[in-house]
């Protein structure tokens, strides 16, 4: 097939962090027909040389050929695995040059709602080197056995795992001990396609403040039978190898699903859980436990709520998606009393034990949906003076924001991993009286073009 060249400049970055510029292709009439590309690993306002056919097709992915004028924010990646890994796609550019790009975004999510960009502050970004920040990775096996992270924009190609510069070092160490021992027993990785094969998913959560660590094996048979042998092989090479590992673990997953979850688990060695400290509260963490990942950009999260917020022991608040109470414990400190509304329940189980694990007794959890759990906690706990959600990618949505707009609290604070979603869920409040007076960016996963936020909305009208 025959390609043309092109020259292009790159417009701006898609939410997958890639470049999208426009060329016009010549059709050998009067008027040449545009053809626009995403072009991965490039920068804003760089230009590039691509190979593409583009017949017939209004757009394509493609990646460039040449590198006509660098940014200067360009840097060379660190991890050798980057130009094929899913795993983070921004390591060619400075990061000073992605917290600009994580700020910029932020203001225009807001000004396109309405909303002044001015109120939007600088991204915070981690301190020191912006490495090693994870503390809980997902690896997945290809079907040859390998462990690996999934290849940019190929869900079904593995990369072989050398190195994860995201992760911690021990995990990734502790993730090859197990690489090692599927090779040692000729282990086969599942097949997406045909469904055969036995190992699928390898977790790996640790604490950066406890050093414990959670080994998750998701295989599709129980260890039992034919798989005794390697079980047992497998506990001993970590009990000896691995002595932060507190909980070792064989999920068995059957399902077509392509996901960490489990029809049945089993617990090899140690407890079902760990450890995880945040803010000076203890958390237990279940394999299925939302924690943040990044702990220590965490913390400066709730710090900036409670900034923000200003909560007083005279007040009532309620923590809506509260989750296992990342955020209640430290509020419920400060304030007279807390309830948080998660709709999963194991969640809400591990809120209720987190809070008691930590002597906290002025807290309420109910395990239903944001919409109808607000009604009920409203009506049963009173009308807050302060509300805090942090609700998934998707938002709160509108219904729910408006049921929080009628209720009236003095002040909201927003937690956000989606400024889009954000900004058209704090536009829900205006006509109640609300405005929006501060933004807070944070940079929650260095490389990637993932953005979190806080914001604080204030009740205006009388």
């Amino acid at each position: 097939m025959t390609k043309t060249t092109y020259e292009t400049t790159i417009d701006y970055l898609d939410k997958k962090g890639s470049g999208r510029a426009v060329v016009w292709r010549d059709t050998g009439k009067e008027n040449p027909k545009k053809l626009k590309l995403t072009i991965p690993q490039t920068i804003p306002n760089e230009k590039v040389q691509v190979h593409v056919d583009g017949e017939g097709k209004r757009w394509i992915k493609t990646d460039y050929t040449t590198l006509l004028e660098p940014s200067s924010e360009r840097v060379t990646p660190d991890c050798p695995h980057f130009e094929l890994c899913g795993g983070c796609v921004w390591q060619h550019w400075s990061y000073n040059g992605q917290l600009n790009e994580k700020t910029r975004y932020v203001k225009e999510m807001v000004k396109n709602n309405g909303f002044d960009p001015a109120l939007v502050e600088e991204t915070v970004g981690v301190e020191g080197e912006p490495y090693r920040y994870r503390n809980k990775m997902e690896f997945t096996f290809s079907k040859e056995g390998h462990l690996g992270l999934h290849e940019q924009g190929n869900f079904r190609k593995i990369i072989p795992l050398e190195t994860c510069l995201i992760a911690g070092k021990e995990m990734v160490d502790y993730a090859m001990e197990v690489q090692q021992w599927a090779s040692a027993f000729n282990l086969s990785g599942y097949d997406k396609d045909t469904h055969e094969g036995l190992l699928r998913h390898l977790m790996v959560r640790q604490s950066f403040y406890t050093g414990e660590v959670m080994l998750g094996l998701f295989a599709a048979e129980a260890p039992t039978g034919a798989l005794t042998e390697a079980k047992e092989a497998l506990i001993k090479r970590i009990e000896e190898k691995c002595p932060n590992v507190k909980s070792l673990m064989w999920f068995e997953n059957k399902d077509w699903g392509d996901r960490t979850q489990a029809e049945e688990q089993y617990i090899l060695s140690g407890r079902d859980f760990i450890y995880d400290e945040m803010f000076g509260f203890k958390y237990r963490l279940w394999f299925d436990t939302f924690f943040q990942t990044n702990p220590k950009q965490a913390e400066t999260l709730v710090n900036l709520a409670i900034e923000m917020a200003q909560p007083k022991q005279t007040e009532k608040m309620i923590d809506l998606f509260c989750g296992v109470g990342t955020f209640s414990l430290p509020f419920a400190e400060k304030v007279g009393e807390l309830a948080g509304i998660e709709i999963v329940e194991t969640s809400i189980a591990s809120a209720k034990r987190n809070a008691l694990d930590n002597g906290i007794h002025n807290t309420t959890f109910l395990a239903k949906d944001a919409r109808h759990g607000i009604d009920q906690m409203l009506t049963s706990f009173g009308i807050p003076e302060l509300l805090l959600l942090d609700p998934p990618r998707s938002g709160a949505g509108g219904k729910v924001m408006r049921r929080i707009g009628r209720a009236k609290p003095e002040r909201i604070v927003y937690v956000s991993c989606n400024p889009e979603t954000f900004a058209s869920d704090i536009k829900e409040l205006v006509p109640f009286g609300y405005e929006l007076v501060r933004v807070q960016p944070v940079d929650m996963f260095p490389h990637t073009p993932h953005v979190e936020l806080v914001a604080l909305m204030s009740r205006v009208d009388e």
